[in-house]
């Protein structure tokens, strides 16, 4: 894993950070498919705390069944990431872009790093008794006190073109919950002759990612 070597990775989509787009499902980013999905999780602040924990470090991917190799960790100066943002009615208004962060990086109550912005990982499953590489780039970290999250997009050697978001948050009533938002098409013409059982692996890991925190 490189730490102070980092280089710059393009995604392989334009419409980076537009998982967080409010008209995501009616107005998709033209030629993708869009997707949601949100459970209760569960109840009260400590369930939120270790929720969101577990979601920044890979956990609910990893109790899912996927191996997850991180490749490159950017230096502090490269991590703060701004995605695009939108008004009211879903109009673009600023442009992604990097800043410098404030502050240092955070652990889990286990010791272990929270994801940051520009961090790079390999994600390992199986399906149909093969392994496949999906390479990913986390693109933004939302850190608001009743809202934890972020998304990764799709890199070079990943099966599809996309962008996915994982985001908890706790409401007013003290429930828990977790949301997960994509936008994806494969990846070339290949990946295209098997869409629709990649589409079903997609829905397979997806009922898994909801449920995994669920009694955590």
């Amino acid at each position: 894993m490189r730490r102070s070597t980092h280089t710059e990775t393009q995604t392989t989509y334009g419409q980076v950070g537009a998982t967080q787009a409010p008209d995501l499902m009616q107005y998709p980013p033209a030629g993708f498919r869009p997707f949601e999905a949100r459970t209760r999780i569960g109840h009260g602040d400590s369930r939120f705390e270790a929720a969101w924990a577990a979601l920044m470090t890979w956990k609910v991917q990893e109790r899912s069944g996927i191996e997850v190799r991180v490749d490159d960790i950017p230096a502090e100066h490269e991590r703060a990431y701004t995605p695009v943002t939108f008004d009211d009615d879903g109009t673009p208004l600023d442009p992604a872009e990097f800043a410098a962060p404030e502050g240092e990086t955070q652990f889990s109550p286990e010791g272990e790093p929270f994801l940051t912005a520009g961090t790079t990982a390999t994600l390992k499953m199986k399906a149909y008794g093969r392994h496949v590489e999906a390479p990913v780039r986390v693109v933004y970290v939302i850190d608001e006190p009743m809202r934890k999250g972020f998304a990764y997009g799709t890199l070079e050697g990943h099966p599809e073109n996309g962008e996915e978001s994982w985001v908890i948050d706790q409401t007013d009533d003290g429930s828990v919950w977790l949301t997960i938002r994509s936008f994806s098409r494969p990846a070339n013409w290949k990946w295209r002759l098997v869409y629709p059982a990649l589409r079903h692996q997609q829905k397979k890991y997806t009922e898994r990612y909801l449920r995994v925190l669920v009694g955590d």
